[in-house]
């Protein structure tokens, strides 16, 4: 038995090691900006309603608008919506000659 088989620093490989080149520091990466409001192309069916017709195209003011910017068109909309509801409950308003005796 030889001192070098007793020695576990020596390697048991005889093949010559490639030196490392040095490694070039990489420069850090800007950070990607975030894109901006894209529209989700959701189809609006018309309802043949004017007033609601107008409140859901109002919707589409959202589709350019950063997400806090959207709670309020769809507030705007909920309440003209709201509106539009609650004037279909409201009694027919007589005309000026329809109050005859």
């Amino acid at each position: 038995m030889t001192d070098e088989a007793a020695d576990p620093r020596v390697e048991a490989s005889a093949e010559p090691v490639e030196p490392v080149e040095p490694v070039e520091p990489v420069e850090p990466v800007e950070p990607v900006e975030p894109a901006g409001p894209v529209a989700l192309g959701v189809v609006r069916t018309p309802t043949g309603h004017a007033g609601v017709d107008a409140h859901l195209a109002r919707l589409a003011d959202a589709d350019h608008l950063a997400a806090d910017g959207h709670v309020e068109v769809y507030e705007d909309v909920h309440r003209g919506l709201r509106e539009a509801l609650t004037a279909l409950d409201a009694p027919p308003v007589p005309g000026p000659y329809e109050n005859r005796s």
